[in-house]
């Protein structure tokens, strides 16, 4: 099969999928102090792993990011998310209390930033996973679209 038709494209994508991911982690990172954060950034992720698929195919995006580790991906998100309110429900606060994570006194907040960038960091891994999940569920059940059909 001759892809020389798809030059610019593949091109244009190897270009733009890191700077993708790069901007889903600045998104991530950034969401403690302006908009964005861990839901958007999954979105991101997952954006760039559903372009390397439309161009470079779903198996090689299948071999690249592998189904299995999407939906561990997805699990570990939730546990992360689910167990920072475990760990202050443990530490005797409330469910999420992030304050209560490392018993400190009213007015310190370590456990604050801590807490928000952990829960910040499941929910990441969460959406990305799942998205990736659906992703692969819905796309490996059609056949490939051949290259004279576009």
């Amino acid at each position: 099969m001759n892809d020389d038709h798809h030059v610019i494209l593949r091109v244009v994508s190897k270009m733009l999928i890191p700077v993708i991911v790069m901007f889903a982690f600045y998104t991530q990172f950034h969401g403690d102090f302006g908009p964005g954060g861990g839901f958007q950034a999954g979105i991101i992720f997952a954006v760039g792993v559903i372009l390397y698929a439309l161009v470079f195919g779903v198996p090689s995006a299948m071999r690249a990011v592998p189904p299995v580790f999407t939906r561990a991906l997805a699990a570990i998100g939730v546990l992360l998310y689910s167990g920072v309110g475990y760990w202050a429900l443990l530490q005797g606060g409330n469910f999420l209390e992030y304050q209560a994570l490392f018993q400190e006194p009213p007015g310190k907040h370590k456990g604050q930033h801590i807490g928000i960038l952990l829960i910040e960091l499941g929910v990441l891994f969460a959406v990305a996973g799942a998205m990736l999940t659906i992703f692969y569920a819905f796309a490996g059940r059609v056949a490939e679209i051949r290259d004279k059909d576009w």
